[in-house]
């Protein structure tokens, strides 16, 4: 059974940075692609970053202060966060998918972690 457990949220205030973990239970060479999600309080479940071999793919406010990475040997996936802002607030998901569309739609990805959260003070 697939496993992800994301790790490293917590609080910090606006223009700090944080490193976000997603830990796999089997190898990530195996995966398709690979997204970190966010969700909000009362918003929907929206992407930041998708990577995959061919590209990675940046969405929204994210670009230019995100970057995501991966380590094979560890089986893990990472999200490095920078100037972050007050809107960044929220549960962060790592997910990841098997074959598929490689996009922005969260159903289309199989294999999904508890989250973990970030919040960003003013």
């Amino acid at each position: 059974q697939v496993q992800l457990v994301e790790s490293g949220g917590g609080s910090v205030q606006a223009g700090g940075s944080l490193r976000l973990s997603c830990a796999a239970s089997t190898s990530i060479a195996t995966y398709f692609c690979m997204a970190w999600f966010r969700q909000a309080p009362g918003k929907e479940r929206e992407v930041g970053v998708i990577i995959s071999n061919a590209r990675t793919t940046f969405v929204g406010s994210v670009e230019g202060r995100f970057a995501i990475s991966r380590d094979y040997p560890k089986n893990t996936l990472y999200l490095q966060m920078n100037s972050l802002k007050p809107a960044d607030s929220a549960t962060y998901y790592c997910a990841a998918m098997k074959s598929g569309i490689c996009g922005v739609v969260p159903g289309y990805y199989h294999y999904w972690g508890q989250g973990t959260q970030v919040t960003v003070s003013s």
